[in-house]
C-alpha cells in the first residue's frame, strides 16, 4: 500500500518564510526514513500565504511514527487554514 498526503496550508501574513525555514527539519527527518518515498513543502507561486504539501509513504505505520516524532516548534501556530487529504493506494 502507498499513502499519499497532499494539500495546502495557509500561513499568517509575514510568517511564510519563517514557516518554510522551520519545515526543513521535518523534511530532512521524513526523507531519512526508508519508508518515506517523497516529502515536500513548497511555497505557492501565486498565493503569498499558501504552502503546498506532498508526502508519499510506503506504510501507515511509518507515517504515524513520523507524525509522533516530528520536530517541535511554534510553526503550527502560524497556520490559519488547511486543506490536507490522505489517500491510500493499493498496488
Amino acid at each position: 500500500m502507498t499513502i499519499i498526503v497532499a494539500g495546502s496550508l495557509y500561513i499568517q501574513p509575514g510568517k511564510r518564510d519563517e514557516f518554510m525555514a522551520c519545515s526543513n527539519a521535518a523534511i530532512l527527518l521524513a526523507r531519512a526514513n526508508p519508508e518515506c518515498e517523497d516529502f515536500a513543502v513548497s511555497v505557492d507561486p501565486v498565493n503569498e500565504f499558501r504552502v503546498n504539501v506532498f508526502e508519499k509513504w510506503q506504510t501507515r505505520s511509518a507515517l504515524e511514527a513520523f507524525r509522533n516524532s516530528g520536530p517541535e516548534n511554534d510553526s503550527f501556530a502560524w497556520i490559519t487554514q488547511f486543506d490536507i487529504n490522505e489517500y491510500e493506494i493499493e498496488s
